[in-house]
């Protein structure tokens, strides 16, 4: 993939731009912090050359005036609500957050538990962190959030919340996930500090949409594909054209909460310090795209994997028909189609060809190669197999897989485990591979290629099987599937 993106110039201006923000509220900043902090794909997806791990090794630059706050609601405690993407419950991955933040050297500062009411779910929590030595606070619902503003700014508002004791000027909160609290628990902070004759500030780090892109540059539009379910709409901060006559880009849940935003901040300061939400941000990712053309591509390429992944979660009931119908509005806006995708096409082709399950790969140089379905492998093994001998310069009709080898998994399979269909799946492909590799040259060679595969994108002609989607994630390999369940195949 053309890289697009200047990793190193983003570190840099990022953490200028916060260090500048810090200045301008006598020394206290407290940051909002969207997003994923270690693991931002989506960015490293559309924005080629954007490390995955950017955001925190930005902060890593402001480590000594920094410390962090994660909040948790307790709605999402009692309900175990999870992140889809690591399959934990947000109290695990706030834990899960401590741990590595410590790790790389950023102080933890607290938890705050937002909407708090007691629940023998939401104590056991509280208990389970000060048993860590962590500091919990509570803040509390307030009746008529967020537009019964003179509440809110009132010792029975933000007054009634327990004050977050704070040590360093730049203060980051954070949160496992969406709706967590994060935006109210910087406001209470204001209006404490306030309170002790401290004017502390408030920004916001969101990396999407990017506000000095045009609206419909695909690298917004994949952001709105992205946030499908939230129904996130992008559009023109109307706050920012009146007072600047600037044209940028919010999306509209920040645009339709600044009017109280700004009335709370006049009551908390006297007059509020922003005239747009855009104003709020500090967010310098335009201006570090190197090559425009390869962030357009990337992101088109991003919209349709959404599309794709839509497609299958209506299949699986997990989805709405009203996500599928958004994106396929932003494919048409973005002028693509799922073909434009390389290895769409292949795939359905070979499919068609042997009326069985088929996989495409587009391997670094731009070469396809496709997996059928056979007696001894899936077609995503097949796949996989055929893009390794085809990395390592192995002739196709060679076998680096010893029968020997393959054997005993499909017998195990079967006569065990209760498997109904021999083929073999991605990781047991894998670990035959390996075992051949012991032996024969052509399987080592073949195994040395996996590093090659990561960033590789692949179309299957029916949903993954669990097993193959994880591998394929461990492998760094970008999947799209058709939204079709494959049959089972029955034993005899």
């Amino acid at each position: 993939m053309r890289i697009g993106f200047d990793n190193e110039k983003y570190l840099k201006i990022q953490s200028e731009r916060i260090k500048e923000r810090i200045s301008h509220f006598e020394g206290k900043l407290y940051l909002e912090f969207g997003g994923k902090l270690f693991d931002d794909y989506h960015a490293s997806r559309v924005l080629p050359g954007f490390e995955p791990d950017s955001k925190l090794r930005m902060l890593l630059q402001l480590q000594d005036e920094a410390e962090v706050v994660i909040a948790i609601s307790a709605e999402d405690i009692e309900r175990n609500k999870k992140r889809e993407d690591l399959g934990i419950t947000y109290d695990e991955d706030v834990l899960r957050l401590i741990g590595s933040f410590r790790d790389r050297g950023l102080m933890v500062g607290s938890v705050v538990i937002t909407r708090y009411t007691p629940s023998p779910a939401v104590s056991q929590f509280k208990q389970r962190l000060e048993r860590k030595k962590i500091k919990v606070y509570k803040h509390y619902s307030i009746e008529g959030y967020p537009n019964n503003v003179p509440l809110i700014v009132s010792d029975k508002g933000y007054g009634r919340n327990e004050y977050i004791e704070t040590t360093k000027p730049l203060v980051i909160v954070t949160a496992p996930g969406p709706g967590s609290g994060k935006m109210a628990t910087c406001l209470s902070q204001l209006y404490h500090e306030n309170k002790r004759g401290i004017k502390a500030g408030y920004a916001k780090f969101e990396t999407f949409p990017v506000w000095n892109l045009p609206l419909k540059h695909p690298v917004n539009l994949a952001y709105e594909a992205a946030t499908a379910d939230l129904n996130d709409v992008n559009m023109i901060d109307p706050f920012h054209l009146q007072a600047y006559g600037e044209t940028t880009v919010n999306y509209n849940r920040d645009v339709a909460i600044f009017p109280v935003l700004n009335a709370i901040f006049e009551m908390i300061y006297g007059e509020s310090p922003y005239k747009s939400p855009t104003d709020m941000g500090v967010n310098m990712v335009g201006f570090c795209i190197t090559d425009d053309e390869a962030c357009c591509e990337a992101s088109k390429q991003e919209i349709i994997r959404r599309y794709y992944k839509a497609k299958d979660s209506l299949i699986k009931e997990t989805g709405t028909e009203e996500e599928v119908g958004k994106i396929e509005i932003l494919m048409q806006q973005a002028e693509i189609t799922p073909e434009y995708r390389q290895v769409v096409g292949p795939c359905l082709e070979r499919a068609k060809k042997e009326g069985s399950a088929a996989m495409a790969i587009e391997l670094p140089d731009g070469t396809i190669i496709t997996g059928g379905t056979s007696k001894l492998l899936g077609a995503s093994a097949a796949g996989l197999l055929n893009a390794l001998k085809e990395l390592a310069g192995i002739e196709h009709k060679t076998h680096v897989i010893a029968p020997a080898a393959i054997e005993p998994i499909q017998k195990l399979k079967i006569n065990y485990l209760g498997a109904q269909n021999p083929a073999l799946h991605t990781d047991e492909t894998l670990i035959a591979l390996s075992m051949s590799a012991a032996t024969d040259r052509n399987a080592a060679m073949a195994m040395e290629q996996l590093p090659k595969l990561r960033g590789c994108q692949v179309h299957t002609s029916c949903i993954l099987a669990d097993v193959d989607e994880r591998m394929f994630k461990t492998l760094g390999i970008e999947v799209t599937s058709e939204p079709v369940v494959e049959k089972k195949k029955k034993r005899g």
